[in-house]
């Protein structure tokens, strides 16, 4: 069965986006490095095998913005903090397997998409661990039966972000993959 990723992103404004990265290099070239990392991993993302579907915030905004393809589907985020947003996301998904990816994680590729599709065959529920305690990739095998209690309680930006979100998924069988780093600070950005 065909699988969904979805793609959390934000309408790159200055100010709105990557506001700590904005801190070490200029709010204004921070949305513009999330804007044109946005648009290389769409491109680079794209893949027969899923469905993309973006994740858009501000709801309004994203739903209407053209910085965005098209021909994606978009669905807004809503309120919430991340975790109430990325389960709602989640939740969304009419049938088969999700993953959920932030578009700050440079070195991703089809590949480790792909191994994250691939661990849900015999897993509950797949991360992709971030150095920083934090994870760049959730996938759920059923998306739509969420434990009641999921992503509750995480202590988001912090090196107990997947520590914590593990704790929510209480007997579930658990996949990990390759470790990537996401960008959070200009120390994060790749070396060109």
């Amino acid at each position: 069965m065909k699988g969904t990723l979805i793609i959390m992103v934000k309408e790159p404004r200055p100010g709105r986006v990557k506001t700590r990265l904005g801190r070490d290099i200029g709010l204004t070239a921070s949305a513009w490095w999330f804007r044109h990392q946005t648009r290389r991993l769409l491109r680079r993302l794209r893949d027969p095998r899923w469905d993309i579907v973006l994740a858009v915030s501000p709801d309004r905004e994203g739903m209407q913005s053209r910085v965005w393809p098209q021909e994606l589907q978009r669905r807004p985020q809503g309120r919430g903090d991340l975790g109430a947003r990325m389960a709602r996301m989640l939740g969304q998904v009419p049938q088969g397997p999700a993953c959920l990816i932030g578009a700050d994680i440079p070195a991703i590729t089809r590949k480790e998409i792909a191994q994250g599709f691939a661990a849900l065959g015999n897993h509950d529920a797949v991360f992709g661990p971030a150095p920083d305690g934090g994870f760049w990739l959730i996938g759920l095998k059923h998306p739509r039966r969420q434990p009641p209690h999921f992503f509750k309680n995480v202590r988001w930006s912090s090196e107990n972000a997947l520590a914590d979100s593990l704790a929510t998924l209480p007997d579930h069988r658990i996949a990990r993959i390759a470790t990537l780093r996401d960008v959070d600070t200009a120390d994060d950005l790749p070396m060109t």
